[in-house]
């Protein structure tokens, strides 16, 4: 049987965020700008093969006589399932990113501080693409009004994208936290 809330609802956990940014200002530190350039990055990984197919399939219909172009409407379709396999098969790898994240020591995390998994790495691949169609600016727009530099949809799956534990030990050897730190003059 399970507990019961006072107010006659289930007993819920509730987590708290793990991700503090007043305490641990280095897992954000250049995180919308690098989340960018590893945006680019993956966006190549997911295109190059959908080029090289659309040629295999237009050299194949001129071989065809034109029949084997039937295959192009088959191209969309494909080309989706293959970026949702891509982003959740990445990001539901233990490393919790993407090869363009993983260039740029980024990881994909719950709020909670959980690891990201395949159907949320796929879901998340899909509300990104519906709200940048929708929303193109405001959507990267988000980070930069929060602490954690959330995007929209992250806010909307409960994700948050942190620097890998690797690029904070980095930081945290180096100083490299914050702005420079303040050293009295002579």
């Amino acid at each position: 049987m399970t507990d019961q809330h006072p107010r006659g609802g289930p007993d819920v956990e509730v987590k708290p965020h793990a991700y503090d940014p007043i305490a641990h200002p280095e897992l954000f530190e250049g995180v919308l700008t690098r989340r960018v350039l590893a945006f680019v990055i993956d966006v190549l990984i997911i295109t190059i093969p959908i080029m090289l197919v659309s040629i295999f399939i237009f050299l194949f219909g001129i071989f065809t006589l034109g029949l084997g172009w039937l295959l192009f409407w088959l191209l969309s379709p494909a080309s989706a399932i293959w970026a949702i396999v891509y982003y959740g098969v990445t990001m539901g790898s233990p490393a919790s990113a993407t090869y363009g994240m993983r260039a740029f020591d980024l990881e994909i995390r719950t709020w909670y501080g959980g690891p990201c998994y395949f159907l949320l790495g796929a879901v998340h691949a899909i509300l990104f693409w519906i709200s940048i169609s929708a929303l193109t600016p405001f959507v990267v727009i988000v980070g930069f009004f929060n602490e954690r530099k959330r995007l929209l949809h992250d806010f909307l799956l409960g994700t948050v994208v942190v620097n890998s534990g690797r690029r904070v030990a980095e930081m945290r050897r180096y100083g490299a936290i914050g702005t420079v730190p303040f050293e009295p003059g002579p």
